[in-house]
């Protein structure tokens, strides 16, 4: 598998992190900060925790793209009546 790139930010590298989604040039997980933004963390905060290896316009990226996914998949995640 190669390296895939999604949007300017992110990308997924069989030799980075099992080729989970990362910001690209780092080995900060993708879903790791979605965490923290759901969490409530702020913006700041999350890049100071991350040491300035992302920044707020990576962030509202991933943000964009995790919108756009459950959007386009939001069928799979709809509660199915018992």
């Amino acid at each position: 598998m190669k390296t895939k790139r999604i949007g300017r930010f992110i990308s997924a590298d069989p030799n980075v992190c099992h080729g989970k989604l990362t910001f690209r040039g780092t080995r900060i997980l993708v879903s790791d900060v979605l965490e923290l933004v759901a969490a409530g963390m702020d913006w700041d905060d999350i890049i100071e925790e991350c040491q300035g290896s992302i920044s707020r316009p990576a962030i509202a990226e991933v943000i964009r793209i995790a919108g756009l996914a459950i959007v386009q998949h939001a069928d799979e995640y709809l509660e199915r009546p018992i």
